[in-house]
């Protein structure tokens, strides 16, 4: 493994990445039991894992599966991804356990924003962290072209059909050979079973079929796709498209949403395989016909090509730590509008190749309330795993934050209360922490609390963030300073983690399927967030009736609900409860498999701030890149 020459002060963390030298790729897969046909090489740090990985090492036990959550968080993030980066060098690189991190690609909207990338921090980081903060290997990008493409076959086949005559339309859908014969296209017959029609002859249809099979007729106003793409641009948060004369007046407003808030980036994180990705894909629900009926990607006839343009987005890209223990990286949908965790595929292929003995650690965004619910009760569900162990990671500053302590406000200097040592203000917050322990419990898993420790942590702060962990039942509560030392930091983390994995397990979901979307919802709130009730308004309570009459009702919920607080107020900090939960919409991602209600005023487009993270990013004549973060 990899040694670490730790300095003091710690430099950044482009700096620690850029002064390190990445064995060859090929070395990680070897390590961890790869062949040479079991993976693509994308150059010399990076390479694609192909999926018979799974069915090959099919008979192999799976190893301890491990998920970091946290606490609510500060706008600054509290370490959460170098905690997991750095208890994974633990277990690799100090204590000989063989691990995988399992960690999501970072959308660029943060990286160039505020928040910055994700391989972690110090000398806990994944690395190259500028290719693994940037492109990768382009699975963002291909859900933005397959989530636009899918957009352009809306409204251009809507803007046919309000152009042509029936007869027209299903000619130009299926159009003779040179031998003057007609065939259906595959995706066709699956329209065609679902409209009852059971031919597969163009030809036999009589002429009320092949109006029925032709015409979709969308409603416009109820079309809930939206364009996509991977930066933070407020201003396309609602437009109006087909304003060309070409387009003849069909003029109608939509928006564009960030590229990880696609529902395809839903479906890359919780599919399976290859198979279950297509129909998923295609069973995607982007508007309903003026009569009612959900129209679906496989309507458009659209279903296949956005499977083609996924095909290598579906394979996990494997990476390594600054201690060349192994990464796998796939998947990115943010916790607070989406599932928020890396895919189910790259746990699957890690806990197969790390064994019995070995351990899986993902991670799960923001706060625990959020990404390890969505953990627990979406991605659990379809996966079939369980967890061994779930870790909750705390810091100083944020429980100063929830205790009563001054605004935190990124790219703004931290005020003195959190810099210096205030010990019962951080007693006062320590009811956030407590909570989202108490929360993860109800799930059947033992707790270990990551307290993740910064430079001006007072030993007695650190000792009373111990002491409330434990009392809120965790099994323990460990000082961490992986961000200053790496693996070795971490390595009592480690321990902890590894016996809490021997304990047993009485894994349990929050909620019944069966249960109503309300009394879904309604479980969350009150059983996570602390909720004395929901107000449903007027159009959750429409769509909530639509899905249950459509069959869509016994799907899991994936709340859309600001990380800033257990409430849909983002400035009510510590543990409020009693509060009134307001759903103002609920919408659907059926193929991706859950419905989304959306808690208060939640975006599914960022903005940027005056000064964003670009101000800082360049490349020097070299072609290093400096300022990213």
């Amino acid at each position: 493994m990899g040694k670490l020459n730790c300095e003091s002060p710690v430099p950044s963390d482009i700096n620690i990445a850029q002064a390190a030298t990445p064995v060859h790729i090929s070395e990680i897969a070897q390590a961890v039991g790869l062949g040479p046909d079991e993976y693509d090489l994308y150059g010399t740090t990076k390479a694609k894992v192909k999926l018979n990985v799974i069915h090959k090492h099919a008979s192999a036990p799976d190893g301890n599966y491990v998920v970091v959550g946290g606490m609510t968080p500060t706008p600054l993030g509290e370490g959460k991804s170098t905690t997991t980066v750095g208890l994974c060098q633990a277990l690799g690189a100090h204590l000989g356990r063989k691990v995988m991190t399992c960690v999501r690609q970072p959308s660029q909207g943060p990286t160039f924003g505020i928040k910055g990338g994700a391989a972690g921090g110090g000398y806990s980081q994944v690395i190259p962290m500028e290719e693994f903060n940037l492109h990768m290997t382009g699975d963002i990008h291909a859900i933005t072209a397959a989530n636009n493409l899918l957009a352009a076959a809306i409204d251009v086949r809507m803007f046919h059909e309000n152009t042509q005559s029936d007869t027209a339309l299903f000619n130009r859908l299926c159009p003779p050979n040179k031998a003057g014969k007609r065939n259906f296209a595959p995706v066709m017959l699956k329209r065609l079973k679902n409209l009852g029609i059971d031919k597969d002859d163009p030809d036999s249809l009589t002429t009320e079929e092949k109006a029925r099979f032709a015409r979709v007729d969308i409603d416009p106003s109820t079309i809930t796709w939206k364009r996509v793409m991977d930066v933070n641009d407020r201003f396309l948060r609602q437009i109006t498209v087909g304003q060309a004369p070409t387009e003849k007046g069909m003029t109608r407003e939509t928006g564009f949403d960030i590229a990880v808030a696609s529902e395809i980036m839903a479906v890359l994180a919780l599919t399976t395989d290859l198979a279950d990705m297509r129909s998923r894909l295609g069973n995607m629900v982007v508007a309903n016909s003026k009569q009612g009926a959900p129209v679906t990607a496989d309507d458009l006839g659209v279903g296949g090509a956005l499977t083609v343009l996924m095909k290598d987005a579906i394979e996990p890209t494997l990476m390594q730590t600054l201690e060349e223990t192994p990464v796998l990286v796939h998947a990115g949908p943010f916790a607070n509008i989406a599932p928020g965790n890396s895919s189910i595929i790259a746990d699957r292929i890690g806990l197969k190749l790390v064994g019995k003995d070995g351990f899986v650690v993902t991670e799960a965004g923001f706060g625990a309330d959020i990404g390890l619910e969505k953990f627990m009760n979406i991605k659990c569900r379809y996966s079939g795993l369980k967890p061994s162990c779930a870790v909750i990671v705390a810091t100083v500053r944020a429980l100063k934050m929830h205790g009563g302590g001054p605004t935190v406000t990124a790219g703004r200097p931290l005020d003195h209360a959190y810099t210096n040592e205030d010990t019962a203000l951080v007693k006062a917050g320590c009811c956030n922490l407590a909570r989202h322990v108490a929360n993860t419990r109800k799930y059947g898993v033992p707790v270990v609390v990551a307290i993740n420790k910064f430079a001006t942590d007072a030993d007695a702060e650190l000792a009373a963030v111990r002491e409330a962990a434990l009392q809120a039942g965790a099994v323990d509560a460990v000082v961490c300073e992986h961000h200053a030392f790496g693996g070795a930091g971490a390595a009592k983390l480690g321990e902890a983690v590894i016996s809490a994995c021997k304990q047993q397990v009485d894994f349990k979901f929050l909620y019944d399927l069966k249960q109503s979307i309300k009394a879904k919802i309604e479980s969350i709130a009150k059983d996570v967030y602390g909720a004395a009730s929901v107000e449903y308004l007027p159009q959750a309570e429409k769509q909530i009736d639509l899905y249950t009459r459509m069959g869509f009702d016994g799907l899991p919920i994936c709340m859309a609900k600001t990380q800033y607080s257990f409430s849909a107020d983002a400035s009510a900090k510590g543990a409020p409860s009693g509060f009134v939960l307001p759903i103002r919409d609920v919408r659907a991602s059926v193929g991706a498999g859950f419905l989304y209600p959306l808690v208060g005023d939640m975006m599914m487009m960022p903005g940027l701030p005056t000064r964003p993270g670009f101000f800082e990013i360049d490349i020097d004549s070299d072609g290093h890149i400096v300022g990213l973060s």
